[in-house]
């Protein structure tokens, strides 16, 4: 297929984009080091609770008092109008940004003083929205990385994955980067289950694929919720987004302006009018 005739070619700007590719030093600091897990038992499965701060250590805040959470098994939505600071809350909860108020809880521990690395090992997935797969690798090359913190076997945790999207074992050993931009964020996500997570952060997953890929993505995402496995995910797609989710939120720079089931938010004459079309 040419490149004229594809038509994934521009979603999510993943044409030579790899999971490698460092992120911006403002959003990370490689000297950091994990400080201690506190009990914190009660409450939601996962809550980032009245997170303040931004990127960097003198950077200006981005999330004001702000608070998602979701509870195990379940799917919370977060929505807003651009530059609310959705994808920052979601990286927050995942150790990426400096908070200067708030914790974050997962599974009755206070994780807040985690490096990122260290909340995988402590049960937490992240899917980015670009830049998340290795396109020189394989499909199995890409899923076998996402094993790397596993010392048992993970065979039958890749045949889970090959069996909740098959169009991954038919092209295993193709590079990952000649796949569609649907079957990329496949990847993506089956990377991040072959760590075996307890919660899993969606970063805007089905941005830029056509509306029958989101469709099929977000049945994927009910089908990984059914296992136990908690659903954080952050959409443009709000609308569909909502109909799918047990909680959502809608954020305005960088707080909470709206919390409800997805249903609720759906129904609510102002969410509608301001933020999902009318």
């Amino acid at each position: 297929m040419s490149t004229s005739d594809n038509p994934y070619q521009d979603d999510h700007g993943n044409h030579d984009a790899s999971i490698a590719k460092q992120a911006p030093s403002s959003e990370i600091d490689p000297t950091r080091e994990s400080g201690a897990i506190l009990d914190a038992p009660g409450g939601p499965f996962l809550i980032g609770e009245n997170m303040t701060g931004g990127y960097g250590k003198s950077g200006p805040d981005i999330l004001h008092d702000c608070t998602i959470s979701v509870d195990k098994g379940q799917i919370a939505v977060i929505v807003g109008p651009n530059g609310a600071g959705k994808s920052t809350a979601m990286k927050a909860t995942f150790g990426m940004l400096n908070l200067r108020q708030g914790h974050v809880k997962l599974d009755g521990k206070d994780i807040s003083a985690l490096t990122p690395q260290d909340r995988v090992a402590q049960g937490m997935g992240f899917v980015p929205q670009t830049n998340n797969i290795f396109t020189s690798m394989s499909v199995e090359e890409n899923l076998e990385m996402g094993a790397f913190i596993r010392t048992d076997d993970y065979a039958q945790t890749m045949e889970q994955v090959y069996d909740l999207f098959p169009i991954l074992r038919d092209k295993r050993n193709q590079p990952a980067g000649e796949l569609s931009g649907g079957q990329r964020q496949q990847v993506a996500v089956g990377r991040a289950l072959m760590t075996q997570p307890k919660v899993l952060l969606l970063d805007e997953p089905t941005a830029g694929v056509s509306p029958i890929v989101m469709d099929e993505l977000f049945d994927r995402i009910i089908e990984v919720a059914r296992t136990g496995i908690s659903i954080l995910m952050v959409e443009q797609n709000a609308k569909q987004a909502l109909e799918i989710a047990d909680k959502g939120y809608v954020l305005v720079q960088g707080a909470n302006a709206h919390t409800g089931t997805g249903q609720s938010l759906l129904a609510d004459p102002e969410v509608r009018k301001s933020f999902l079309g009318g």
